[in-house]
């Protein structure tokens, strides 16, 4: 099996860690989500002992904050490229370099699986989906969070329907896609797992202080202005709009779906 490492942007293109501002992007995001993403996991009957599993761990928040959560178990984060992740951050946490994809990827069994934008780059997603699921332990979570993005027409900024349309079809052709979240909470209840619930995060653009979208936006600009897709002329009316307190957008909403593996059934002839 080619890895998967090989055929996507991960490791050598736009979204690899060798970009100039994947740092950026990764802190932005954990900037504008982290909050969302810890208040589902709250909600989840989260033991200190539990042994969790973060997919795609980036640049390391969630797996640091559930090593603190869970400070009797173990957590292990894995990803592609794990420069921005810190194993001494906790005595629990355990940082494997790893395609998760590769057939032969094994983690083991998890009482709680996150992952956050990492499916929806993915070839094989909804496969991938039943393969995760397949890691709980018997009465374990899954939590997938994925980008929906709202179409760039939509917009009330002519700019930004320029610039947010070329974004998603930037993504479209490295391999993402990004309104695949939509049909997930039917996945996760197709592939067998039960008690499914979602709920949405709106992404801020602009607002002065409060955008989070700059640096995913330079951070794409030179591929969108490369292929064509935008002109220099809109990324500057774009870093413009940035200095206005009237600009503000909503360009995607963060879905988070989480399910429930069962709990095996006791046996027929009662304990042993």
């Amino acid at each position: 099996m080619t890895p998967q490492s090989a055929r996507t942007p991960y490791t050598s293109g736009m979204l690899s860690n060798d970009a100039g501002r994947e740092r950026d992007r990764l802190t932005s995001i954990q900037g504008s989500v982290d909050t969302f993403t810890t208040g589902i996991l709250d909600r989840l009957p989260v033991e200190a002992s539990w042994n969790c599993l973060e997919l795609g761990a980036g640049a390391g928040s969630i797996a640091y904050w559930l090593a603190g959560r869970c400070p009797e178990g173990r957590v292990v984060g894995v990803d592609l490229d794990t420069r921005h992740l810190d194993a001494g951050r906790a005595a629990n946490l355990e940082v494997q370099e790893a395609d998760i994809t590769d057939e032969d990827y094994a983690p083991g069994s998890f009482d709680l699986i996150h992952a956050r934008y990492l499916f929806c780059h993915l070839a094989a997603r909804d496969e991938m989906v039943a393969r995760v699921g397949r890691w709980l332990a018997p009465g374990g979570w899954l939590v997938i969070e994925e980008p929906f993005h709202l179409p760039g027409a939509t917009s009330p900024f002519p700019v930004m329907r320029r610039i947010l349309d070329a974004y998603q079809r930037m993504y479209h052709e490295h391999g993402a896609d990004l309104t695949w979240v939509r049909g997930l909470p039917a996945l996760l209840a197709g592939s067998g797992l039960t008690d499914v619930a979602f709920a949405a995060n709106p992404a801020f653009m602009g607002g002065l202080d409060k955008d989070r979208w700059r640096p995913l936006i330079d951070q794409a600009a030179p591929t969108l202005l490369a292929d064509g897709l935008i002109t220099e002329a809109d990324l500057a009316e774009f870093h413009t709009l940035l200095k206005d307190p009237a600009f503000i957008d909503i360009p995607q909403m963060t879905l988070s779906a989480w399910a429930r593996r069962p709990a095996e059934a006791p046996s027929a002839d009662g304990p042993v």
